[in-house]
Protein backbone atom coordinates (compact mmCIF):
# COMPACT_ATOMS: atom_id res chain seq x y z
CA UNK A 1 0.00 0.00 0.00
CA UNK A 2 1.13 3.43 -1.16
CA UNK A 3 0.06 6.87 0.21
CA UNK A 4 0.68 10.13 -1.92
CA UNK A 5 2.24 12.65 0.86
CA UNK A 6 3.41 15.00 -2.06
CA UNK A 7 -0.06 15.71 -3.29
CA UNK A 8 -0.91 19.16 -2.60
CA UNK A 9 -3.95 19.79 -1.06
CA UNK A 10 -6.04 23.02 -1.54
CA UNK A 11 -7.09 24.15 2.13
CA UNK A 12 -7.45 27.81 1.63
CA UNK A 13 -11.03 28.39 2.07
CA UNK A 14 -12.17 25.71 4.74
CA UNK A 15 -11.74 28.01 7.65
CA UNK A 16 -8.19 26.63 8.03
CA UNK A 17 -6.29 28.44 10.79
CA UNK A 18 -3.08 27.26 8.93
CA UNK A 19 -3.61 28.64 5.65
CA UNK A 20 -6.76 30.95 6.61
CA UNK A 21 -5.74 32.61 9.07
CA UNK A 22 -2.29 33.61 8.10
CA UNK A 23 -3.39 37.11 7.48
CA UNK A 24 -4.62 37.72 10.81
CA UNK A 25 -1.26 35.77 12.81
CA UNK A 26 1.14 37.05 10.15
CA UNK A 27 -0.33 40.62 8.72
CA UNK A 28 -0.12 38.58 5.43
CA UNK A 29 -1.54 35.94 3.21
CA UNK A 30 1.57 35.87 1.23
CA UNK A 31 3.20 33.11 3.28
CA UNK A 32 4.19 29.51 3.51
CA UNK A 33 2.12 28.49 5.84
CA UNK A 34 4.60 26.30 8.11
CA UNK A 35 3.21 27.24 11.38
CA UNK A 36 0.22 25.79 13.12
CA UNK A 37 0.59 21.65 14.61
CA UNK A 38 -1.58 19.94 11.87
CA UNK A 39 -0.68 18.57 8.46
CA UNK A 40 -1.08 19.43 5.00
CA UNK A 41 -1.49 15.74 4.37
CA UNK A 42 -5.22 13.61 3.48
CA UNK A 43 -6.12 12.08 6.72
CA UNK A 44 -6.36 8.14 6.33
CA UNK A 45 -8.59 6.78 4.23
CA UNK A 46 -10.37 4.69 6.59
CA UNK A 47 -10.88 7.94 8.53
CA UNK A 48 -12.48 9.52 6.13
CA UNK A 49 -14.81 6.65 4.96
CA UNK A 50 -16.44 6.50 8.46
CA UNK A 51 -16.76 9.77 8.32
CA UNK A 52 -19.09 9.54 5.42
CA UNK A 53 -20.55 6.44 6.44
CA UNK A 54 -21.76 8.56 9.77
CA UNK A 55 -23.05 11.38 7.77
CA UNK A 56 -24.86 9.31 5.38
CA UNK A 57 -27.50 8.75 8.85
CA UNK A 58 -29.48 12.35 8.83
CA UNK A 59 -29.81 11.90 12.70
CA UNK A 60 -26.66 13.96 14.35
CA UNK A 61 -28.28 13.86 17.77
CA UNK A 62 -26.48 13.23 21.26
CA UNK A 63 -23.80 10.59 21.37
CA UNK A 64 -22.30 8.56 23.99
CA UNK A 65 -18.81 6.58 23.94
CA UNK A 66 -19.67 3.20 22.57
CA UNK A 67 -17.50 0.20 24.17
CA UNK A 68 -15.40 -0.26 20.56
CA UNK A 69 -14.19 3.37 20.90
CA UNK A 70 -12.69 2.10 24.38
CA UNK A 71 -11.32 -0.94 22.34
CA UNK A 72 -9.83 0.42 19.55
CA UNK A 73 -7.55 2.93 21.71
CA UNK A 74 -7.33 -0.31 24.23
CA UNK A 75 -6.08 -2.59 21.33
CA UNK A 76 -3.49 0.51 19.45
CA UNK A 77 -1.78 1.09 23.29
CA UNK A 78 -1.05 -2.61 23.81
CA UNK A 79 0.19 -3.17 19.81
CA UNK A 80 2.46 0.15 19.41
CA UNK A 81 3.36 0.70 22.86
CA UNK A 82 3.02 -2.27 24.82
CA UNK A 83 1.04 -0.16 27.26
CA UNK A 84 -1.80 -2.49 28.97
CA UNK A 85 -4.54 -0.50 29.76
CA UNK A 86 -7.75 -1.44 31.34
CA UNK A 87 -10.96 0.26 30.10
CA UNK A 88 -11.70 1.95 33.47
CA UNK A 89 -9.00 3.95 33.71
CA UNK A 90 -10.02 6.30 30.93
CA UNK A 91 -11.71 9.35 30.75
CA UNK A 92 -12.84 10.76 27.43
CA UNK A 93 -12.03 14.89 26.79
CA UNK A 94 -12.64 17.21 24.30
CA UNK A 95 -9.01 17.63 24.00
CA UNK A 96 -5.13 17.45 25.09
CA UNK A 97 -5.30 21.41 25.73
CA UNK A 98 -8.37 21.21 27.42
CA UNK A 99 -6.97 18.27 29.44
CA UNK A 100 -4.19 20.73 30.80
CA UNK A 101 -6.42 23.15 32.05
CA UNK A 102 -8.46 20.32 33.75
CA UNK A 103 -5.74 18.28 35.38
CA UNK A 104 -4.46 21.56 36.88
CA UNK A 105 -8.08 22.52 38.41
CA UNK A 106 -8.47 18.86 39.84
CA UNK A 107 -5.26 18.91 41.43
CA UNK A 108 -4.32 21.89 42.78
CA UNK A 109 -5.57 24.90 44.45
CA UNK A 110 -5.22 28.64 43.56
CA UNK A 111 -1.88 29.45 44.76
CA UNK A 112 -0.54 26.16 44.28
CA UNK A 113 2.30 25.93 42.29
CA UNK A 114 2.65 24.10 38.86
CA UNK A 115 5.96 23.18 37.11
CA UNK A 116 6.54 23.80 33.48
CA UNK A 117 9.69 22.79 31.16
CA UNK A 118 9.85 25.89 28.86
CA UNK A 119 10.21 26.25 25.79
CA UNK A 120 7.49 24.72 25.51
CA UNK A 121 3.75 24.43 23.71
CA UNK A 122 1.89 27.86 24.63
CA UNK A 123 -1.05 26.20 26.53
CA UNK A 124 1.29 24.77 29.35
CA UNK A 125 1.64 28.12 30.91
CA UNK A 126 -1.55 29.40 30.29
CA UNK A 127 -3.19 26.35 31.79
CA UNK A 128 -1.48 27.23 35.07
CA UNK A 129 -1.90 31.57 35.06
CA UNK A 130 -5.40 31.79 33.94
CA UNK A 131 -6.34 28.94 36.78
CA UNK A 132 -4.36 31.84 39.29
CA UNK A 133 -1.88 28.26 40.24
CA UNK A 134 1.76 29.83 40.38
CA UNK A 135 4.11 29.52 37.25
CA UNK A 136 7.39 26.94 38.37
CA UNK A 137 9.75 27.04 35.31
CA UNK A 138 12.04 24.24 34.94
CA UNK A 139 13.84 25.27 31.86
CA UNK A 140 15.40 22.83 29.87
CA UNK A 141 19.39 22.86 29.19
CA UNK A 142 20.47 22.99 25.76
CA UNK A 143 24.38 21.14 25.78
CA UNK A 144 25.73 20.06 22.94
CA UNK A 145 22.75 20.29 20.52
CA UNK A 146 20.47 18.23 22.86
CA UNK A 147 17.94 18.90 24.79
CA UNK A 148 17.78 17.77 28.42
CA UNK A 149 16.12 18.11 32.24
CA UNK A 150 17.90 20.08 34.70
CA UNK A 151 17.37 17.29 37.43
CA UNK A 152 19.03 19.67 40.25
CA UNK A 153 16.48 22.60 39.75
CA UNK A 154 13.70 20.24 39.21
CA UNK A 155 14.32 19.11 42.60
CA UNK A 156 14.63 22.63 43.46
CA UNK A 157 11.44 23.88 41.98
CA UNK A 158 9.39 20.58 43.94
CA UNK A 159 11.16 21.73 46.80
CA UNK A 160 9.33 24.94 46.78
CA UNK A 161 5.63 22.90 47.39
CA UNK A 162 4.65 22.62 43.75
CA UNK A 163 2.19 20.38 43.67
CA UNK A 164 1.86 19.45 39.77
CA UNK A 165 4.30 18.63 37.04
CA UNK A 166 3.42 19.21 32.97
CA UNK A 167 4.96 16.79 31.04
CA UNK A 168 5.96 17.13 27.64
CA UNK A 169 6.82 13.71 25.91
CA UNK A 170 7.43 13.56 23.37
CA UNK A 171 8.46 17.09 23.69
CA UNK A 172 6.84 20.32 21.33
CA UNK A 173 8.96 22.03 20.47
CA UNK A 174 12.25 20.58 20.74
CA UNK A 175 11.35 16.86 19.24
CA UNK A 176 13.40 15.26 22.20
CA UNK A 177 11.79 12.08 22.75
CA UNK A 178 12.36 10.99 26.69
CA UNK A 179 14.15 7.84 27.41
CA UNK A 180 13.48 5.37 30.46
CA UNK A 181 16.37 6.71 32.19
CA UNK A 182 15.46 10.55 31.75
CA UNK A 183 11.75 9.11 32.68
CA UNK A 184 12.69 7.04 36.23
CA UNK A 185 14.33 10.25 37.61
CA UNK A 186 11.68 12.36 36.65
CA UNK A 187 9.71 9.84 39.03
CA UNK A 188 12.20 9.03 41.49
CA UNK A 189 11.80 13.55 42.27
CA UNK A 190 8.00 13.21 41.86
CA UNK A 191 7.90 10.43 44.77
CA UNK A 192 9.78 12.65 46.96
CA UNK A 193 7.87 15.59 46.61
CA UNK A 194 4.24 13.90 46.41
CA UNK A 195 4.35 15.47 42.66
CA UNK A 196 1.51 14.36 40.47
CA UNK A 197 2.18 14.35 36.70
CA UNK A 198 0.43 15.05 33.79
CA UNK A 199 2.50 13.33 30.92
CA UNK A 200 1.42 15.20 27.84
CA UNK A 201 1.95 12.15 25.08
CA UNK A 202 -0.12 13.77 22.01
CA UNK A 203 3.06 13.39 19.83
CA UNK A 204 3.65 9.39 21.15
CA UNK A 205 2.93 7.75 17.52
CA UNK A 206 5.11 10.13 15.69
CA UNK A 207 8.74 9.26 16.73
CA UNK A 208 10.91 8.92 14.20
CA UNK A 209 12.18 5.20 12.74
CA UNK A 210 14.86 3.97 15.21
CA UNK A 211 13.66 6.13 18.13
CA UNK A 212 11.27 4.69 21.00
CA UNK A 213 8.89 6.99 23.11
CA UNK A 214 8.46 5.17 26.64
CA UNK A 215 5.52 6.11 28.55
CA UNK A 216 5.62 7.12 31.78
CA UNK A 217 3.00 4.70 33.63
CA UNK A 218 4.26 1.74 32.02
CA UNK A 219 7.53 2.71 34.62
CA UNK A 220 5.20 3.90 37.54
CA UNK A 221 4.22 2.38 40.81
CA UNK A 222 0.97 1.87 42.49
CA UNK A 223 1.69 4.52 44.08
CA UNK A 224 2.70 7.20 41.85
CA UNK A 225 -0.21 9.70 40.37
CA UNK A 226 0.55 9.66 37.07
CA UNK A 227 -2.46 10.91 34.67
CA UNK A 228 -1.46 10.17 29.95
CA UNK A 229 -2.97 12.64 28.20
CA UNK A 230 -3.27 10.73 24.40
CA UNK A 231 -5.30 11.21 21.10
CA UNK A 232 -5.47 10.33 17.52
CA UNK A 233 -5.41 14.03 16.50
CA UNK A 234 -1.95 14.49 15.93
CA UNK A 235 -1.00 11.26 14.73
CA UNK A 236 -3.64 10.87 11.97
CA UNK A 237 -3.81 14.81 11.40
CA UNK A 238 -7.42 14.90 12.71
CA UNK A 239 -7.40 17.87 15.49
CA UNK A 240 -10.43 19.40 14.48
CA UNK A 241 -12.43 16.73 15.62
CA UNK A 242 -11.40 17.52 18.97
CA UNK A 243 -11.15 14.30 21.43
CA UNK A 244 -8.95 13.30 23.33
CA UNK A 245 -8.50 10.59 26.30
CA UNK A 246 -7.15 10.88 29.62
CA UNK A 247 -5.55 7.68 31.27
CA UNK A 248 -5.64 7.28 35.26
CA UNK A 249 -5.15 3.74 37.05
CA UNK A 250 -6.13 5.90 39.88
CA UNK A 251 -9.84 6.04 40.82
CA UNK A 252 -9.70 9.13 43.34
CA UNK A 253 -7.81 10.85 40.35
CA UNK A 254 -10.58 9.77 37.83
CA UNK A 255 -13.69 11.04 40.24
CA UNK A 256 -11.37 14.57 39.95
CA UNK A 257 -10.85 14.49 36.69
CA UNK A 258 -14.58 13.86 35.84
CA UNK A 259 -15.98 16.27 37.93
CA UNK A 260 -14.11 18.63 36.34
CA UNK A 261 -15.49 17.86 32.73
CA UNK A 262 -18.93 17.67 33.85
CA UNK A 263 -18.69 21.16 36.25
CA UNK A 264 -17.93 22.59 32.95
CA UNK A 265 -20.41 20.65 31.18
CA UNK A 266 -17.92 18.94 28.51
CA UNK A 267 -19.25 15.55 29.16
CA UNK A 268 -20.54 14.84 25.89
CA UNK A 269 -19.04 14.94 22.07
CA UNK A 270 -20.67 14.73 18.41
CA UNK A 271 -20.88 11.23 16.42
CA UNK A 272 -17.83 12.78 14.01
CA UNK A 273 -15.43 12.80 16.52
CA UNK A 274 -16.26 9.50 17.81
CA UNK A 275 -16.24 7.83 14.61
CA UNK A 276 -13.23 9.46 13.40
CA UNK A 277 -11.05 8.84 16.31
CA UNK A 278 -11.73 4.40 16.43
CA UNK A 279 -11.97 4.52 12.66
CA UNK A 280 -8.17 5.94 13.16
CA UNK A 281 -7.08 3.49 15.46
CA UNK A 282 -8.96 0.20 13.97
CA UNK A 283 -7.34 1.48 10.02
CA UNK A 284 -4.98 4.20 10.26
CA UNK A 285 -1.54 1.79 11.07
CA UNK A 286 -0.30 1.54 7.72
CA UNK A 287 -0.79 4.95 6.52
CA UNK A 288 0.99 6.21 10.03
CA UNK A 289 4.15 3.81 8.91
CA UNK A 290 4.22 5.52 5.53
CA UNK A 291 4.15 8.95 7.04
CA UNK A 292 6.86 8.33 9.48
CA UNK A 293 9.59 7.42 6.59
CA UNK A 294 8.19 10.39 4.66
CA UNK A 295 8.48 12.73 7.91
CA UNK A 296 11.83 11.34 8.46
CA UNK A 297 13.09 12.22 5.13
CA UNK A 298 11.69 15.39 5.04
CA UNK A 299 13.56 15.83 8.67
CA UNK A 300 16.64 14.94 6.77
CA UNK A 301 16.22 17.12 3.68
CA UNK A 302 15.84 19.81 5.66
CA UNK A 303 18.66 19.07 7.80
CA UNK A 304 20.84 18.28 4.87
CA UNK A 305 20.15 22.01 3.16
CA UNK A 306 20.90 23.97 5.80
CA UNK A 307 23.94 22.08 6.40
CA UNK A 308 25.15 22.93 3.09
CA UNK A 309 23.14 26.44 2.00
CA UNK A 310 22.08 27.94 4.97
CA UNK A 311 24.95 27.15 8.06
CA UNK A 312 24.27 29.92 10.06
CA UNK A 313 20.75 28.39 10.92
CA UNK A 314 21.32 24.83 13.12
CA UNK A 315 18.45 22.07 13.25
CA UNK A 316 18.01 21.21 16.55
CA UNK A 317 18.07 17.19 15.64
CA UNK A 318 14.40 15.85 16.84
CA UNK A 319 13.87 12.42 18.01
CA UNK A 320 9.70 12.70 17.37
CA UNK A 321 6.92 15.00 16.30
CA UNK A 322 7.02 16.54 12.67
CA UNK A 323 7.90 20.16 14.43
CA UNK A 324 11.67 21.14 13.86
CA UNK A 325 13.34 23.82 16.16
CA UNK A 326 15.56 26.11 14.35
CA UNK A 327 18.35 27.67 16.19
CA UNK A 328 18.69 31.23 14.47
CA UNK A 329 20.78 32.67 17.39
CA UNK A 330 23.68 32.89 14.49
CA UNK A 331 21.73 35.60 12.39
CA UNK A 332 22.16 37.85 15.47
CA UNK A 333 18.33 39.47 15.46
CA UNK A 334 16.28 40.35 18.01
CA UNK A 335 12.94 38.13 17.90
CA UNK A 336 11.17 40.92 16.36
CA UNK A 337 13.81 41.13 13.53
CA UNK A 338 13.70 37.49 13.12
CA UNK A 339 9.66 37.19 12.31
CA UNK A 340 10.15 40.54 9.84
CA UNK A 341 12.90 38.73 8.36
CA UNK A 342 11.10 35.46 7.21
CA UNK A 343 7.90 36.87 7.15
CA UNK A 344 8.11 39.69 4.84
CA UNK A 345 11.27 38.80 3.17
CA UNK A 346 11.65 35.27 2.97
CA UNK A 347 7.20 35.04 3.13
CA UNK A 348 7.89 31.94 5.21
CA UNK A 349 5.39 31.94 8.31
CA UNK A 350 6.54 29.92 11.07
CA UNK A 351 6.30 30.22 15.25
CA UNK A 352 8.66 32.38 16.45
CA UNK A 353 10.37 30.75 19.38
CA UNK A 354 9.86 33.06 22.18
CA UNK A 355 5.69 31.82 22.12
CA UNK A 356 7.16 29.06 23.72
CA UNK A 357 8.25 31.21 26.66
CA UNK A 358 12.16 30.67 28.45
CA UNK A 359 14.88 29.11 26.13
CA UNK A 360 13.00 30.29 23.03
CA UNK A 361 14.41 33.34 22.06
CA UNK A 362 16.10 33.34 19.15
CA UNK A 363 14.46 30.26 17.53
CA UNK A 364 11.65 29.54 15.14
CA UNK A 365 9.55 26.23 14.75
CA UNK A 366 8.88 24.97 11.32
CA UNK A 367 6.22 22.65 10.49
CA UNK A 368 7.25 19.66 8.45
CA UNK A 369 3.91 17.84 7.39
CA UNK A 370 3.82 18.99 4.54
CA UNK A 371 4.52 18.00 0.81
CA UNK A 372 8.45 18.00 0.13
CA UNK A 373 8.60 20.53 -2.84
CA UNK A 374 6.29 23.07 0.03
CA UNK A 375 9.24 22.88 2.18
CA UNK A 376 11.85 22.72 -0.41
CA UNK A 377 10.35 25.87 -1.66
CA UNK A 378 10.20 27.42 1.94
CA UNK A 379 13.93 26.58 2.24
CA UNK A 380 14.99 28.70 -1.45
CA UNK A 381 13.50 31.52 -0.45
CA UNK A 382 15.19 31.77 2.99
CA UNK A 383 18.89 30.98 1.46
CA UNK A 384 17.86 33.16 -2.07
CA UNK A 385 17.68 36.26 0.13
CA UNK A 386 20.63 38.50 -0.20
CA UNK A 387 23.01 38.05 2.84
CA UNK A 388 22.44 40.97 4.72
CA UNK A 389 23.04 39.21 8.21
Amino acid sequence: MSFDFDQVIARSGTASVKHDGRAEYFGTSDVLPLWVADMDFAAPEAVTKALIQRAEHPVYGYTFYPESLYDSLITWMKKRHGWTVQQDWIVMAPGVVSSLFATVMAFTEQGDGVIVQPPVYSPFFSAVTTNQRRLIENPLLLEDGVYRIDYKHLEHCAAEGAKLLLLCSPHNPVGRVWNKIELEQLLDISRRYDLTILSDEIHADLVYPGEQHTTLAMLANNNDKIITALAPSKTFNIPGLGLSALIASNPVQRVALKQVFNTLHLSNTNPFSIAAFEAAYRGGEAWLDELLIYLRNNRDFVSDYLIKYLPTIRLIQPQGTYLLWLDCRNLRMSDLQLCQFFVQQAKVGMNPGNSFGTGGSGFMRLNIASPRHVIAEALTRIANLPKTY
